[in-house]
């Protein structure tokens, strides 16, 4: 027995010490892509406990604001998590709702509502931009909630605000994946090639649907929400494309081929396409352009050449499943938001593995 234990001790140490070789190895080499972390995320605490279901997206502003859209309206909070403003409503009803320092609202000028806001941003200055696909519009709001000026996008799916007023738009229907319009509304350049998913057009261009994303360089991220492989493209704000960063994997073979196969049945059918999403958020490092991608409760993060670092499994404090569909990196923190569960607060994993 002795003599068993003594071999299987000596086994696991050379083990150890061969994956200890090959991690340092690789470390030395610069072979980032070999050295990955998984595990599970457990969210410290849940924020913002009047935003649940029908949650769009979380966005945090440069003055230290948080900007939540929901079925509740586009909310403003401060550092302390007090909603300051509220623009729209439920039913889209036509006035702005400002949270008075007492705590009850007060009417503010008057606003279409957002017939179907599907998603927003925040430029340096404050101001909000929200992509209404129903409306076909971009409406633009000061910091303070009022209603700017808006202009017409067929069917606008995100929305990303660039440096110098510029604003880019991915739709659901444009021939190219990003629009980018300047101040006025003008229509000034268009890039972004289709991926080919589908010999069915219409199909096609439903899989090349999208979310945006900027870094503090003015960078446009366009995550592809139905491809088999879940997908990011980095253009520069001039629509030269930098990198490609893909989930293509082992573990992620299965999925794809899943995938690949509901896209020809639904080829075959013919009808209006309906597909589950396969990326269902991204966020990037403002200041480093890392990338961090959420399918449905897997988290990845990806450095700023796009090798893959981690994947965690997302769960909140009481240990329920996470699907995330909003994703915020900050210095020390991630926020993490799910349509039905709402907003958590989590620990920068790779911070606190660092450290």
């Amino acid at each position: 027995m002795n003599v068993a234990k003594l071999l299987v001790k000596s086994c696991v140490s050379v083990c150890l010490l061969a994956i200890g070789s090959e991690i340092a190895a690789a470390q030395s080499e610069g072979d980032v892509a070999s050295v990955q972390y998984e595990g599970e995320l457990t969210a410290k605490r849940r924020l913002f406990p009047e935003v649940g279901v029908g949650l769009r997206a979380v966005k945090r502003g440069d003055s230290d604001k948080t900007y939540v859209l929901s079925s509740q309206g586009l909310m403003v909070f401060d550092g302390k998590d007090h909603k300051l403003l509220t623009i729209g409503s439920p039913k889209g009803d036509a006035t702005t709702s400002k949270t008075t320092s007492a705590g009850g609202t007060a009417s503010g000028a008057p606003t279409a509502g957002q017939s179907f806001a599907e998603d927003f941003d925040v430029d340096a200055a404050g101001q909000i931009y929200v992509a209404d696909r129903a409306a076909n519009l971009i409406v633009e709001y000061s910091a303070d909630g009022n209603r700017l000026k808006s202009f017409r996008v067929n069917a606008p799916l995100s929305v990303a605000a660039l440096p110098d007023s510029e604003v880019a738009v991915a739709t659901l229907h444009d021939p190219h994946l990003i629009l980018v319009f300047d101040k006025n509304g003008r229509d000034i350049r268009d890039f972004g090639e289709l991926e080919e998913v589908s010999s069915r057009e219409d199909l096609n261009r439903y899989l090349n649907s999208g979310y945006l994303a900027t870094d503090a360089r003015g960078d446009i991220y366009y995550a592809f929400i139905y491809t088999p492989e879940p997908t990011v493209r980095q253009y520069d704000r001039n629509g030269y494309a930098s990198q490609t960063i893909q989930f293509a994997e082992i573990e992620a073979f299965a999925a794809a081929q899943a995938a690949r196969k509901e896209i020809e049945r639904q080829e075959r059918k013919g009808k209006q396409p309906a597909f589950k999403p396969i990326l269902t958020a991204i966020g990037v490092v403002r200041s480093t352009g890392e990338v961090w991608i959420a399918l449905h409760n897997r988290l990845l993060r990806f450095d700023k050449d796009g090798y893959r670092k981690a994947t965690y499994q997302l769960y909140t404090p009481d240990g329920t499943r996470l699907d995330a569909n909003s994703i915020v990196v900050e210095k020390d923190r991630l926020l993490i938001g799910s349509d039905s569960l709402g907003i958590f607060e989590f620990e920068r994993p790779d911070i606190k593995l660092s450290q």
